[in-house]
């Protein structure tokens, strides 16, 4: 049994209230991901609320630049200023990804690097320090993070690129990755092999069973024929699914996951950037079985919709979100060059693709004022202001962070939930929330990973459209459902266990 608790109640809708997507610009601290060859990829961006104030604040990835974390000031106006901590004013990361991985009740930071990685313990007010850990010198490039049954301690998931001590690499050096589980002396490590050049990973429980699973997307430019996308079963001993199982062999240049359950059967999609196509994908049954939905849906969005330059795109972080509130999830995609690759765009504008209502989308990037053509790399999503609208944050290759403020003028309906139980795994990672508004059920899982080298720890942001009041159930992590309980619309809510 759980009580919603409010903590404020924002109500959406300016004067006029047609639901075109609308973003304005924020000017924020300068900071660019920048580096050689081994900062191509990577930039991810954490979200997290580090400090306790309910506003979620940015940790940025930097290259060859010190990492940057901006300090979220925005009351009706988003805002942030720069407010990096000492340990992480380090170089060569790549990413990073927010987790209460002690259970203190305060988020930590995985940060991604080329080199050992770090990981970082948070003491509140922003401020973290390092945690000692024998990570080994690799090129980390995707992590994911889940609480296995019966255990007080996170498994942890790292994604490894290209192997630099290989002589013969780049080209088929793909690293190995590595699998962190809890033992009653601490941490094993067990090695995830064979390693396709992973640039992203996600724990889920896409069988909805109780069990997280991880799925990684593979970089093909580098494991160039053997390689492909990879699903661990997540038993004693990590097996890969495969075609006995249903998993069918799918070969892209994977940089991103996104997973969602965008038609409400029951079951998520799964979206994988990469360059050329961007693969929605939908479960066919109850096995790993996923087959691409057809491209009249209008989410490949392979080539700039703006411009004249009509080379394939490049995807990187993919991140669903209602941002015009109408019940419908929406997807922005961050779009870029790896750097000057000829086959590619150089002009590649993200997108941000407007779901409808017969599950198709529209493109509206250059329309909503998304449509940069900097080399995006991480994003986020999310509500930095509490107004009940998602907001946007892009990392940029050679190129400043932008961030914008969503000012869509809507009268839709939304509603925010956290979720928090006491001891370990303190923000519910492996939970399930869903919300009844009387037509169909949004369900939403709570996960660490996925994305492009980077992730949010935060409020699960649900658009309602005309919806004002709606039912709300909980499947706490290895355990059953909550019973169904009244929520009203436009509103933050705090389920504690």
């Amino acid at each position: 049994m759980f009580k919603p608790v409010a903590l404020c109640a924002v109500l959406a809708g300016p004067a006029v209230a047609d639901g075109t997507p609308r973003f304005e610009p924020v000017t924020v601290p300068n900071h660019v991901y920048d580096g050689g060859w081994e900062h191509f990829v990577g930039g991810g961006l954490a979200v997290l609320d580090c400090d306790g104030d309910d506003r979620l604040d940015l940790v940025a990835a930097g290259g060859s630049n010190p990492a940057m974390l901006l300090h979220n000031t925005s009351n009706e106006t988003v805002a942030f200023e720069e407010m990096t901590p000492a340990a992480l004013r380090i170089t060569g990361t790549t990413g990073a990804y927010p987790l209460d991985f002690d259970g203190d009740g305060t988020l930590d930071l995985v940060v991604l690097r080329v080199g050992p990685d770090v990981m970082l313990r948070g003491l509140g007010g922003c401020d973290f320090e390092p945690v000692p850990w024998a990570f080994d010198d690799r090129w980390s490039t995707a992590f994911s993070a889940t609480w296995e049954a019966g255990q007080s301690a996170p498994t942890l998931a790292f994604g490894h690129y290209v192997d630099r001590a290989d002589p013969e690499g780049p080209f088929e050096a793909c690293d190995i990755n590595t699998l962190w589980r809890p033992t009653k002396n601490g941490y094993a490590a067990t090695p995830l092999e064979p390693g396709h050049c992973a640039l992203s990973m996600l724990f889920t429980d896409w069988a909805r069973t109780g069990r997280a699973d991880l799925r990684v997307s593979n970089d093909r430019h580098y494991y160039v024929r053997e390689g492909q996308e990879q699903l661990w079963a997540m038993e004693g001993t990590p097996r890969l699914y495969d075609e006995t199982d249903g998993w069918d062999r799918h070969m892209l240049w994977g940089m991103g996951i996104a997973t969602r359950d965008l038609d409400r059967d029951g079951r998520d999609e799964v979206f994988l950037s990469s360059m050329g196509d961007q693969r929605l994908m939908r479960q066919t049954d109850d096995r790993p079985t996923y087959v691409d939905v057809p491209f009249g849906v209008g989410s490949t969005a392979q080539r700039p919709y703006i411009g004249d330059d009509g080379r394939p795109s490049t995807g990187w972080h993919i991140a669903f979100g209602d941002v015009n509130i109408d019940g419908r999830d929406d997807a922005f995609i961050a779009k870029g060059n790896v750097q000057q690759m000829p086959s590619n765009a150089m002009e590649d504008p993200n997108n941000l693709l407007i779901a409808q209502e017969n599950d198709s989308f529209v493109e509206a990037g250059d329309t909503a004022g998304v449509a940069s053509l900097h080399r995006g790399r991480g994003a986020a999503l999310a509500d930095f202001n509490g107004d009940g609208l998602l907001d946007l944050a892009v990392v940029n290759r050679r190129a400043p962070l932008e961030v914008w403020q969503n000012v869509t003028p809507t009268e839709g309906h939304w509603l925010s939930v956290s979720l928090i139980q006491k001891g370990a795994n303190t923000q519910a990672v492996g939970a399930w929330i869903e919300v009844d508004d009387g037509t169909s059920i949004q369900a939403r899982e709570i996960t660490v990973g996925g994305g492009h080298a980077g992730g949010m720890s935060g409020p699960q942001h649900f658009g309602l459209g005309d919806v004002g009041a709606v039912k709300l159930r909980v499947r706490w992590p290895h355990d059953g459902w909550s019973d169904w309980q009244d929520a009203d619309a436009d509103q933050h809510l705090r389920i504690t266990r």
